[in-house]
């Protein structure tokens, strides 16, 4: 049988085109709650005939890491990208990771392509349609592109063209319901035409930060999601629905963010800039979360490094502080990307995020109570799977979607 090597991990060509969905930000209540309420029919047709299981996120639970993670099959200790946002260790500037050079392994899709497979991976923000797709000879069996900006595709950056005309949507506002939406429009008319062996369809999560589980925003977003899943379904394909982290509820009772704003707590008790913290869920699209997540890297100038740690550790509602080594060691990040400290937040409701200075946060685009992600307590996701599987991994998480797609089906 045909085999693909990547990452360490041999990879069985799949027996049918292998669809692989990243639902951001979908903690397995929402389509569970969905499906009671009679709003998934075809999603409760794919688990009746295959496979509804629980997995992990990676940490940083943020979108970048583990959209990395699924599409190259390996932790960030591997592919290197351990957040939106870090400090450059060349040159000590805050900066984005968009840049695929940041990536250190090859995705998949890249090897399955230079092994004679065709592929097509759609996201909705452009931020990371050049991760995802680097390596791709976009020679007619290839294709890559984001609904943000659809409008632009051209067949020598994208491997195809005139792509909304093509889909029948014009492109979304990227706070939507319908930049998702868009995804699964495209990933129907691409299987339908293009036929590749490989498909990847990630969504993004505005809808998961603004609303919970069974609310009405939630519910017709994955009613809209479930009337793409049986056109995807019922052309003969393996699907594999994961999701790259969970979301939960990050505010007060009253409504107001839960918030620690951390680098005012360490200027406060050792002096402005003594320690920098960097929030690697930082992104360009800050309106539905204000920057803030349940993960931080801490990097420590001039104080006692132990002084330091002491004080994140007392601080209510935070999780876990860790060394460089001990955090990276325990969550497989790459050490050279990472401050003194890992640090993650929580408390015993897993309401608490973490900030910089309040002066640095804009939140005036909250329009609901926060909703966030980035901790030990938005990694679990679900792993669903329209085909029984043989050899499900014994601790599966979200980076073993295409493995299982590739080497676990039990039947054709």
């Amino acid at each position: 049988m045909k085999s693909v090597m990547a990452n360490g991990r041999v990879y069985q060509w799949p027996k049918a085109p292998l669809v692989v969905i990243c639902c951001d930000g979908s903690e397995p209540d929402y389509m569970e709650i969905a499906m009671a309420e009679g709003l998934m029919p075809n999603l409760k047709k794919i688990i009746a005939k295959g496979e509804n299981r629980r997995g992990l996120s990676v940490i940083p639970s943020f979108t970048n890491p583990n959209n990395l993670s699924i599409v190259t099959g390996a932790p960030p200790s591997v592919h290197g990208i351990c957040g939106n946002y870090l400090i450059d260790p060349d040159t000590g500037k805050e900066t984005m990771m968009n840049d695929p050079a940041w990536l250190r392994a090859p995705t998949i899709f890249e090897k399955f392509q230079q092994a004679g497979a065709k592929v097509a991976v759609v996201t909705a923000k452009d931020k990371l349609r050049l991760l995802l797709g680097k390596g791709l000879e976009f020679d007619g069996t290839a294709v890559a592109f984001s609904s943000e900006r659809a409008d632009k595709v051209t067949l020598a950056a994208n491997g195809i063209e005139d792509i909304c005309r093509t889909v029948g949507m014009a492109v979304p506002n990227v706070y939507s319901a319908e930049l998702s939406e868009f995804v699964f429009a495209a990933g129907v008319k691409l299987l339908a035409t293009m036929r590749p062996d490989l498909m990847y369809l990630s969504t993004t999560d505005y809808v998961q930060h603004k609303h919970p589980p069974g609310s009405a925003g939630a519910n017709g977003f994955y009613k809209m999601m479930d009337a793409y899943l049986g056109p995807l379904d019922t052309q003969g394909t393996i699907i594999v629905i994961v999701a790259d982290h969970g979301m939960r509820d990050k505010h007060l009772s009253n409504g107001a963010p839960d918030v620690i704003y951390l680098q005012d707590v360490l200027d406060g008790e050792f002096g402005a800039g003594s320690t920098r913290v960097i929030l690697p869920i930082t992104d360009p699209y800050v309106v539905h979360h204000g920057a803030l997540g349940s993960f931080a890297t801490v990097y420590v100038k001039e104080q006692s490094a132990e002084k330091v740690s002491a004080l994140i550790a007392a601080l209510e509602g935070i999780d876990a502080v860790h060394t460089r080594a001990e955090g990276c060691a325990r969550f497989e990040l790459p050490p050279d990307r990472m401050g003194d400290f890992i640090v993650l937040s929580g408390g015993p409701q897993g309401s608490k995020v973490i900030g910089t200075s309040r002066a640095r946060h804009d939140l005036s685009g909250l329009t609901e109570p926060l909703r966030s992600h980035g901790g030990l307590t938005e990694q679990i996701i679900p792993i669903i799977v329209n085909r029984k599987v043989q050899d499900f991994p014994q601790h599966p998480r979200n980076f073993d979607a295409f493995f299982i797609g590739c080497n676990c089906i039990s039947e054709t």
